[in-house]
């Protein structure tokens, strides 16, 4: 065991998975930087809006927002892209997870996000061209490397991941998952950020599972606290033409499977989590990309008891009926919204009740003015990746395509819907290895993996050339992700391969999950602001 490996192990206090096979239930306690007291009063008064009224200002300002779509307000003049990073934050010295102070984070310029560990970056949306795709990049890599020095001075390390692994100090993942406390009847998770909207879902009428189910792993909470085990990339791409957003949104279903499959990094859970199965069981049983089932699992109602709100969206037909998903959709926490005179406020309700519209993909229509409003698609399923340049290459590539194949009108469009939801969870198990199924440029059905990334990333390339990149600028986005593809190789299986070698030389498994955890972050050290995952190959 290395002297990482030994501070690691033994500064946490806990050993190798948990030896109890029954799924977890949550205790109370625990501590966080929240006034129990005056969260409580604020989640009470939002559990008394009147829902009836609440869905009627919804509908009357959906009503509102589809004649601005028909009359031309919310087209462009060209696509627009911007990105969602999230960040954990880790001890520098043992790599345990780290609660971020309130000021810290507001001091960094980040947002705040699930729970007290998480940090947000958003970058400003941009025109998609040569210019536009560099700015993104510089302004993550300004903001993220002010804040990593920042941080540093409160032995701070902010890390770029699918799932964190391992807790902090002193406390297991259950229970860091699962404390809570009680004030005035309402249930409060205390390493939970203080927002409103977070604790008020595990006090609604809406029956959210806040558990995980996974192979070897069965957790039961008493809030959605869980769901901060998982971190993200979302890219966004702004159409021109608001009504032909259906077409575009159609396009990225069908690739959201193979994208997914490129970028999955979340094989293995924090080691306490496991039940007492055994450690070679566990290890061939993982799945690659935990991240989808763990945000199913935990706002998602039990079977049976309501419909799924995280789930593969549908094909839309017209952008009305895009708005009108929302509109139906079951609102969660219904809020009295302030409304006032300026153009978003017009629609506050709306946009209040679509950030529960949870879907692996989903469409976003905003603007704080009538000038700046947009139509335009949030890609949801990829976790957040190794390095800086692997997130923008995923935004770049993810943008090319969105340019080429509705232009071209590839065939890609006729896959069956179903096939496509079946692609998707397919790749969120099996990563690279999974069966998803592509129709060609010539209409072929194929399952043929390099076949299928060909055409992917030639019409990524296209799309960023036809939108001001020279050949060589298109390659270098490409050019991280092809080789993952070319390689066979993804962040999760790296990770997967780590743990699996130690676990067959008999390394423990939370110290093998532990030891490949060290070896991510230290890479990440070298290469998060100026490298690509290739690099660590």
């Amino acid at each position: 065991m290395n002297w990482y490996l030994y501070t690691l192990y033994f500064s946490l206090g806990i050993g190798t998975a948990s030896s109890s096979a029954t799924p977890f239930k949550c205790g109370d306690g625990g501590q966080g930087d929240m006034s129990g007291s005056e969260l409580g009063a604020r989640v009470r008064e939002a559990l008394s809006v009147d829902a009836e009224e609440f869905d009627s200002r919804v509908a009357d300002e959906a009503e509102r927002l589809t004649e601005a779509v028909r009359d031309g307000t919310f087209d462009n003049a060209e696509a627009i892209v911007g990105l969602e990073l999230e960040l954990y934050a880790v001890d520098a010295r043992t790599g345990g997870l780290r609660r971020m102070p309130r000021h810290l984070l507001e001091l960094i310029g980040f947002e705040k996000e699930l729970g007290l560990h998480n940090a947000e970056m958003q970058t400003s949306p941009v025109p998609l061209n040569e210019h536009g795709l560099a700015a993104q990049e510089r302004e993550l890599k300004a903001n993220l490397a002010s804040a990593l020095e920042r941080v540093e001075r409160d032995d701070l390390r902010l890390v770029s991941d699918g799932m964190w692994t391992v807790p902090p100090r002193g406390e297991t993942a259950t229970d860091y998952l699962c404390d809570a406390v009680e004030e005035g009847g309402v249930r409060i998770a205390t390493n939970m950020a203080d927002a409103v909207r977070y604790h008020a879902m595990a006090n609604t009428d809406y029956p959210a599972g806040m558990r995980i189910e996974a192979p070897h792993v069965s957790l039961q909470a008493d809030t959605v606290m869980p769901e901060s085990l998982i971190t993200s990339i979302q890219p966004h791409y702004q159409v021109p033409h608001a009504p032909d957003l259906p077409e575009y949104f159609r396009y990225a279903l069908r690739v959201a499977a193979p994208l997914l499959a490129l970028g999955v990094n979340a094989p293995f859970f924090p080691p306490d989590l496991y039940d007492d199965a055994d450690d070679e069981d566990i290890v061939a049983d993982a799945w690659m990309e935990h991240r989808i089932s763990v945000f199913e699992d935990v706002l998602n109602p039990p079977e049976g008891e309501g419909a799924d709100k995280v789930r593969f969206p549908p094909d839309f037909e017209t952008v009305e009926d895009a708005v009108e998903a929302v509109v139906d959709d079951e609102a969660i926490v219904p809020m009295n919204v302030d409304t006032g005179r300026g153009f978003d406020e017009a629609f506050a309700h709306f946009q209040h009740k679509h950030g529960s519209y949870w879907r692996w993909v989903r469409p976003v229509f905003e603007g704080g003015t009538r000038s700046a409003a947009n139509a335009r698609i949030e890609f949801r399923p990829l976790p957040a990746q190794p390095t800086l340049r692997d997130a923008i290459s995923f935004q770049a590539v993810f943008a090319g395509l969105m340019v080429t194949l509705p232009r071209v009108e590839h065939p890609v469009r006729g896959l069956d819907w179903e096939t496509a939801r079946e692609n998707f969870y397919a790749a969120s198990r099996e990563g690279l290895a999974a069966d998803v199924e592509w129709i060609t440029t010539d209409g072929t059905t194929t399952t043929a993996t390099d076949r299928i990334y060909s055409e992917l990333f030639e019409a990524a390339r296209e799309g960023l050339e036809s939108h001001g990149l020279s050949t060589e600028q298109a390659r270098r986005y490409v050019r991280p992700l092809r080789e993952r593809a070319d390689r066979r190789m993804t962040p999760a299986r790296w990770k997967h391969d780590h743990v699996a070698a130690a676990v067959d030389g008999n390394v423990p498994l939370a110290e093998a999950i532990w030891g490949m955890q060290s070896e991510y972050v230290s890479h990440q050290t070298e290469t998060l602001l100026g490298g690509t995952f290739v690099d660590w190959l």
